[in-house]
């Protein structure tokens, strides 16, 4: 066996174990296994695509077929976020750093007059392991304040999240300020959260709908054509 094919039998079996760690929602070995990744000179576009995005999308079929809840969704968020702090911090400046945010900007928030930030953050951490660069501006942020870091932040995608219905004109209005900014023919914009649905999301003028965190991070992709 030649030497560059062994290095890639040995980075195969790093990621694929790196998977079945993350899969398996095993914080601390998911950690530990992005750290001897790093250490053995993985890229990391490799580890966030190969390995945690290969693993999310695990997580997401498990998901969909009901061997998985909410509960190990939150879960396998919380193990992505250790992987993460394991390999982001650990990013070179230059070609690496570059893979990582190549692929988009989004600006994400729960609306204004909605304190809840669960759903937010996890698709927020999907997003970020599928390798686009997340600015989380928090909860009950108003219109205003999303136009402003949209703009500050030259995103290309906008993310709205609401939990309570009495919020749904606050997601509205939001959308309408970007419009009104001028800035909407260059952003898209991606809502979701327990009252939107798919008919909801096209009357408030939004261009996709992210019915849980695997499929909000997937068509955030998707509107890049990153898919």
């Amino acid at each position: 066996m030649r030497l560059g094919e062994a290095h890639l039998d040995q980075s195969n079996f790093m990621l694929e174990n790196l998977r079945k760690h993350i899969v398996e929602l095993d914080a601390e070995e998911s950690r530990r296994a992005a750290r001897e990744a790093v250490d053995a000179g993985i890229d990391v576009e490799s580890i966030l695509s190969k390995g945690v995005g290969l693993a999310l999308e695990e997580v997401s079929r498990r998901y969909d077929r009901g061997e998985y809840f909410l509960s190990e969704l939150v879960m396998a968020g919380e193990v992505v976020n250790e992987v993460l702090t394991e390999v982001l911090p650990r990013i070179k400046k230059g070609e690496n750093e570059a893979a990582v945010i190549e692929k988009g900007t989004v600006v994400i928030g729960t609306v204004q007059g909605d304190l809840h930030d669960i759903g937010k953050n996890i698709v927020s951490t999907f997003m970020s392991a599928l390798g686009l660069r997340v600015i989380d501006l928090g909860v009950d942020v108003p219109p205003e304040r999303f136009v402003e870091e949209v703009r500050r932040s030259r995103a290309q995608i906008m993310g709205l999240s609401c939990l309570l219905t009495t919020t749904l004109p606050a997601m509205k209005r939001t959308i309408e300020a970007l419009q009104e900014s001028g800035l909407r023919p260059t952003v898209k914009i991606i809502v979701g959260g327990r009252p939107v649905t798919e008919t909801l999301a096209r009357e408030l003028g939004a261009d996709a709908y992210g019915h849980d965190a695997p499929d909000g991070a997937r068509k955030a992709l998707k509107l890049l054509g990153r898919e």
